[in-house]
């Protein structure tokens, strides 16, 4: 199974539009977004092309293959625009011997991690900062943000294929972090 993640569109129009553009040509299954889609919040500035009903009206075109979880700029507001569940605050996705712990990150973390088995991945976003690595017996991955990157990166994704994580810039695919996962 191949699944594309994206975290933190903030409402960017222009973002939105390339995570669907890359997903349209990714041949992933499922696009899991990890949390903050419509909303800037009051801690970011006005994403590029901040238009949170048009990003719902894009979402909701491919609302049959989304994932998403809650992040802490949705609101109840906000899923009265979609057509796709995003009040959970994690999902899960089980893969043949391990399981996707999929959050946003700003309830459970690495430094707050959730009842995990050896060798789950914890899937977060949040923090607007890519990570793909392994420590102490599980993995952490971090799309990063599509539309307010952070230190000092540039916007990304993220795709699982094969047992890879990979995190791509957004604008070219170029790998930034990759972790192979294994049982």
């Amino acid at each position: 199974m191949k699944l594309m993640f994206a975290s933190d569109l903030h409402g960017s129009l222009p973002a939105t539009e390339k995570v669907l553009e890359t997903f349209a040509g990714s041949g992933a299954q499922w696009l899991v977004l990890v949390g903050d889609l419509l909303n800037h919040g009051p801690r970011n500035a006005l994403p590029e092309g901040y238009n949170p009903a048009a990003v719902a009206d894009l979402l909701n075109s491919v609302a049959d293959n989304i994932i998403a979880v809650r992040g802490n700029c949705d609101s109840e507001v906000d899923q009265m625009l979609l057509k796709f569940p995003i009040t959970a605050p994690y999902m899960q996705i089980l893969l043949e011997q391990q399981r996707l712990f999929v959050t946003h990150g700003h309830l459970f973390n690495p430094e707050n991690l959730p009842p995990l088995a050896p060798h789950d991945v914890l899937v977060f976003g949040h923090t607007h900062l890519p990570v793909a690595q392994k420590r102490d017996g599980l993995y952490f991955f971090n799309p990063g943000s599509v539309s307010i990157p952070k230190g000092g990166f540039d916007a990304s994704y993220g795709i699982l294929n094969d047992g890879v994580l990979t995190v791509h810039v957004l604008n070219n695919n170029r790998v930034i972090a990759q972790v192979e996962i294994t049982p």
